[in-house]
């Protein structure tokens, strides 16, 4: 059974309550998961706390955590394979887009933020001999890390190492659809001998553990990456202890391709964007807007390729696309190929549960084309292996397409006039644009993004203007007049 990990001990709920984590792939069993309450949530706050205001953890020196940071990488490397395992098991993600991508990139998170914390420095304000002021960084407290259930190791990597790193502690609410590789990330905290109460972690559901995590006084942080829906749930429910919020939020991410762009390349990056990581992915480029002049050709290949993508077990090196997380998610994608229908649009390819997988929550990678901006399928986060094709005419038409949709999470812009790639990629509203390139992430830049897409943003020295708090120190150099009254 997968337990909590509160003040370094793995416990069970106190209620003695489970649930079940399944296999996508056959929605068979994994496992069984202690269902944890506002009882397990305030446990797991109380050790945290503990540790932040009476451990040793946010009096150490940068370079000592860093350390504790960079055992950590190392024992997620030294676990990759049965982490990895775990992963492909309650997820469905391929084993190659797990193993060669997410696994080295969590251990390379720790890696990174402990390293980046190091470099971290205050600014300073001489005034004329007069003064010297200066400012210097603090950890905050006690954050709580709410994670989603795609890709949900790395992902649970990018807010625990920035959060460590600058002195705080935490506590980890996963995903309930993916609770396996949070598991590991406690036994390696447990190995690398992480200071009691540092580290802690409650699986259970959002209705109960979630809602008592974000609503608890002892919180001072909440990172959370999962639907704009439930964001706004959670800033509604920390409003009263006026809780420091991160929040990477849906998408619906434009794909824009110019008649002079690379074609080849553009065709490649607007498969691999939206297929890969089964189509769940928050940065998928799941509107893809093709220029007239070029659409026809471009979708004629584009479905050609869509037809040989390799539906099957994620465990498979072959494989492509594995299975959906849930049956309640597989039913949710299905749902949008009836409303496609319905507004008009054409499934050009998939839209239904391939013949040969007829359990697990397999769908087939679907095109759909025929497509205007302001239908349901163009204006909602589907979350699938699901790509809408859009026609444009000319530069101001793409823009304003892209722009009009109340999220502004990724964009990306094939052009090989770099005059008109700059100018469309600072007219899009969107926290995040590549320019000729699928989704290549720098740890050092700014992730997150902006209208329903996100507040705040995380990456670099960014990740520690959330996870710590500045105070800044005003030193008088002489005797400088003070107003005197009584």
């Amino acid at each position: 059974m997968i337990l909590h990990f509160i003040d370094n001990q793995f416990v069970p709920s106190a209620d003695g309550k489970t649930f079940q984590t399944l296999n996508p792939a056959t929605n068979k069993p994994l496992d069984q998961v202690a269902a944890g309450t506002a009882l397990e949530i305030d446990r797991a706050v109380m050790a945290a706390r503990k540790a932040f205001d009476e451990g040793p953890w946010p009096h150490m020196t940068l370079q000592e955590r860093r350390k504790y940071l960079h055992r950590i990488g190392e024992l997620i490397e030294k676990h990759s394979d049965e982490i990895a395992e775990a992963e492909i098991n309650d997820t469905g993600i391929p084993a190659n887009q797990i193993r060669k991508g997410a696994i080295p990139r969590a251990a390379e998170n720790f890696y990174f933020f402990a390293d980046t914390a190091t470099k971290i420095t205050g600014e300073v304000f001489p005034v004329d001999g007069k003064f010297m002021n200066y400012t210097v960084r603090h950890p905050v407290g006690v954050a709580g890390l709410i994670t989603p259930w795609n890709t949900p190791f790395m992902l649970e990597t990018w807010k625990m190492a920035p959060c460590l790193a600058a002195g705080n502690t935490c506590v980890l609410k996963p995903a309930e659809w993916s609770p396996l590789s949070a598991n590991k990330l406690a036994e390696i905290a447990q190995e690398a001998e992480l200071p009691p109460g540092v580290f802690n972690l409650v699986h259970g559901f959002g209705e109960t553990a979630g809602a008592s995590l974000v609503a608890h006084p002892g919180v001072q942080l909440i990172s959370f990456t999962g639907e704009t829906t439930t964001g706004k749930e959670i800033i509604r429910n920390g409003a009263t202890t006026l809780k420091r919020f991160s929040m990477e939020l849906g998408g619906k991410s434009p794909n824009i391709v110019f008649e002079d762009a690379n074609l080849d390349r553009a065709l490649d990056a607007a498969v691999y964007q939206v297929y890969s990581l089964n189509g769940e992915r928050c940065t998928a480029g799941s509107r893809l807007l093709v220029q007239q002049s070029v659409y026809d050709g471009f979708v004629e290949k584009l479905e050609a390729r869509v037809r040989n993508i390799r539906v099957g077990d994620p465990h498979d090196p072959k494989t492509d696309v594995g299975p959906l997380i849930h049956p309640e998610h597989w039913k949710r994608v299905h749902a949008y190929m009836d409303v496609a229908r319905t507004e008009g649009a054409t499934i050009n390819v998939g839209g239904e549960r391939p013949a040969e997988f007829r359990d697990g929550n397999y769908f087939a990678p679907t095109l759909i084309t025929g497509v205007r901006n302001d239908m349901r399928i163009a204006q909602e986060e589907i979350f699938g292996p699901v790509l809408v094709v859009i026609q444009f005419k000319d530069d101001e038409e793409a823009l304003r397409i892209a722009n009009d949709i109340q999220y502004g999470l990724a964009a990306y812009i094939w052009t090989d006039d770099l005059t008109r790639g700059h100018r469309i990629a600072q007219g899009i509203e969107s926290g995040l644009v590549w320019v000729n390139s699928h989704n290549v992430r720098d740890l050092r830049t700014p992730f997150g993004g902006s209208k329903a897409s996100g507040i705040g943003r995380e990456g670099g020295h960014h990740s520690f203007d959330f996870y710590t708090e500045i105070t800044t120190i005003h030193v008088a150099m002489g005797n400088h007049p003070i107003p005197r009254m009584g």
